[in-house]
């Protein structure tokens, strides 16, 4: 049951997490105070760095599933099926 709930606890940690770095921002890079003004904001700063990670992590993938789908294939996954030998590692106990 863990590893059904968890990814959407996950999820929503990470959304909850974005709300309030909108609200606040981000960081204090003039090294004032906490109460002054002088953050940067998480719109259009960090969202659009975040956006082009995501652009450049996306394609990455894509290039790799639509021009190398078996990269990270098992070699047992290419031997042919065969109905009338049982595999060895198939033993009666």
């Amino acid at each position: 049951m863990l590893h059904f709930i968890l990814p959407f606890v996950i999820a929503g940690l990470a959304v909850v997490h974005i709300l309030l770095l909108h609200e606040t921002g981000s960081s204090n890079p003039k090294g004032s105070n906490a109460t002054s003004k002088d953050y940067i904001k998480f719109s259009p700063y960090y969202f659009l760095k975040d956006v082009n990670m995501f652009l450049w992590v996306f394609f990455f993938f894509i290039g790799i599933v639509c021009l190398e789908p078996n990269l990270f294939g098992h070699p047992d996954n290419y031997i042919p099926a065969d109905p009338m030998v049982t595999p060895a590692h198939i033993v009666p106990e």
